[in-house]
């Protein structure tokens, strides 16, 4: 016999990386191995990091697993329609000590092509900056794909990208294609598509742990990347409101709660809800479950869910995947 399936958190998976830093666990309120820490990743089905159940009758299984088992009971009917059965976001949390390199993701189409896997678009949401933090996001002037290849070669390309004074609560959609840097001094959430393609375009010429110089991915990204100018890289929302919806895309729909007390929360039609805490503590009941939720962590709340709520005082992320559009 099956257990009931029920909010689900998972062991975080802590990532050692050439710009990492040590807040992490301390937003966390937990350890790691390292002090060299840039990303953990919260909710993950990316083959060879899929994320493990951390408590619960459910205990040490996988949530590929859970998904093979449970289906349309744990993500709901649509992400199954329109993904299959892995699941459709990563969740993570990064810590940005140092500049990250320059990037471009590509779209399906092109990841398809290349890759025979999924493209990635992402959103951010800034927790905290240090003083001076920057976010580089999209073009700052239009340019060709031959003009790109040169300013590469020449280093200036850096000043062919939109840059950002960060601050907490800014939040950034980054759809692929988009050019983006995350600056040093940024503590960001980022979820995005369940993919690990990365063009990297500039790197600040820094060296490995053995000396070398990173990887670039000059002529992939000169395909992959929008070279067109838009007004709208930071998202406008309403910082002070209750309940915020911040990105509604083809892939994703994230969501801002901010609960002061009691605060009832509707489940997505046909689809799990996560939650991300990046501010606070709340308690969630979920149907007959109560569960107990921090700064720092993500809960994945089962599809055939029927009534939720919060209480609390917290700064809540919420994701789920919206029918087609």
């Amino acid at each position: 016999m099956s257990a009931k399936l029920y909010p689900l958190k998972f062991i975080p998976q802590f990532k050692s990386v050439i710009w990492g830093g040590s807040r992490l666990a301390a937003f966390k309120a937990t350890e790691t191995a390292t002090d060299s820490v840039g990303e953990s990743w919260e909710l993950s089905d990316v083959t060879g990091h899929e994320s493990i159940v951390a408590d619960g009758p459910l205990q040490g299984r996988s949530l590929r697993d859970l998904i093979a088992q449970y289906g349309d009971k744990l993500i709901g009917a649509v992400p199954l329609r329109r993904f299959g059965t892995q699941f459709p976001i990563l969740i993570k949390l990064i810590d940005a000590n140092d500049d990250l390199s320059v990037q471009v993701h590509p779209d399906d189409i092109l990841a398809a092509e290349r890759h025979n896997c999924k493209g990635k678009t992402e959103m951010w949401y800034v927790i905290d900056v240090r003083p001076g933090a920057k976010i580089h996001a999209g073009m700052a002037r239009e340019i060709t794909p031959d003009q790109y290849v040169n300013h590469v070669s020449d280093g200036t390309f850096t000043d062919d990208i939109a840059c950002h004074e960060s601050h907490p609560g800014d939040v950034f959609f980054i759809p692929a294609g988009r050019v983006h840097a995350i600056g040093a001094g940024n503590l960001i959430a980022e979820i995005q598509q369940t993919s690990d393609i990365t063009y990297r375009i500039y790197d600040y010429n820094r060296r490995d742990a053995q000396g070398n110089l990173r990887q670039l991915h000059t002529e992939e990204a000169r395909d992959a990347i929008d070279y067109k100018v838009t007004g709208d890289y930071l998202t406008d929302y309403d910082h002070n409101a209750t309940s915020s919806t911040l990105v509604d895309c083809p892939f994703f729909t994230v969501g801002l709660l901010k609960p002061t007390g009691k605060l009832d929360v509707e489940m997505p039609q046909d689809s799990f809800l996560s939650l991300t805490v990046v501010k606070g503590a709340a308690t969630l009941k979920a149907d007959d479950s109560t569960v107990s939720l921090r700064q720092g962590e993500t809960i994945l709340i089962p599809a055939e869910t029927g009534k939720v709520s919060l209480d609390g005082n917290a700064t809540i992320l919420t994701s789920s995947i919206p029918s087609e559009k």
